[in-house]
């Protein structure tokens, strides 16, 4: 059979094999140079951001009160404290009902029973035991509050203790709506400005997180503010609820 005439080895393919031999990998044909634009892509992937934190606050008139009062009683024996107690707690919430605070709206918040003791030459003396019970009444029409509490007093007597009244609002969630709003516009206009200062274009929200402020809380008054005019009150002040968040932002 004839054989095939000798092909000589160009120079081309002895670089490539030279490579081969020494461990190098060959260039693929049509490769491209590195390109200028790499950091524009990086810096896609690793985009410039600003950090903000807003705050906000929205007020509202209370349209309730929350009024803590309830009965102390002192007798010489445990059966009979708390037979004095359960008469006068009965009659001061049979009162507050008939001026309009509803079964649900009548809270128990304590009840005690203690021994009453006295110094005698250094000694301890039992004098006598001391029942007590506390409740919390939601008052819905701010205008009765000062009877509420003027009716419960009367019914309990010497017994009756009024501890505290709050204004408060029955429903929060609006005011915490525009309390978030509120703080979102904070914190746009803080990040658009820290966007013109650096001289770059304000990108897209990334990230957004609310800090817990616990809510809008009972707004505390004298007990005297509400009891002077025959008990007829004035609401004072508003409620305020107050929202914290933070805003990341890319920057272009």
């Amino acid at each position: 059979m004839p054989s095939r005439p000798y092909a000589p080895v160009r120079p081309l393919a002895t670089a490539l094999l030279a490579l081969a031999a020494l461990g190098f990998g060959a260039v693929p044909a049509g490769a491209a140079a590195p390109s200028a634009e790499a950091p524009a892509a990086a810096a896609q992937r690793n985009p410039t951001t600003v950090t903000v934190t807003g705050t906000g606050s929205a007020s509202a008139a209370p349209d309730l009160a929350v009024v803590s009062m309830g009965v102390e009683v002192t007798a010489p024996t445990s059966q009979k404290a708390l037979a004095a107690q359960n008469t006068a707690a009965r009659a001061l919430l049979a009162a507050a009902r008939e001026q309009g605070v509803a079964e649900r709206d009548a809270r128990t918040e304590s009840l005690s029973l203690s021994a009453v003791y006295k110094d005698d030459d250094g000694a301890s003396k039992l004098t006598g035991y001391r029942a007590a019970q506390s409740f919390a009444l939601t008052v819905r029409d701010l205008a009765a509050t000062g009877r509420v509490i003027q009716a419960a007093m009367d019914a309990a007597g010497d017994a009756g203790r009024v501890h505290a009244v709050a204004f408060d609002v029955a429903d929060k969630r609006e005011l915490r709506s525009k309390a978030r709003a509120a703080a979102h516009d904070d914190a746009r206009a803080k990040a658009e400005q820290y966007a013109r200062l650096t001289g770059r274009p304000l990108g897209r929200l990334v990230s957004l997180s609310e800090s817990d402020g616990g809510g809008p809380r009972p707004m505390a008054v004298p007990v005297e503010a509400v009891t002077k005019d025959q008990g007829v009150p004035v609401a004072p002040g508003e409620i305020e609820d107050q929202v914290t968040l933070t805003a990341v932002y890319e920057l272009g």
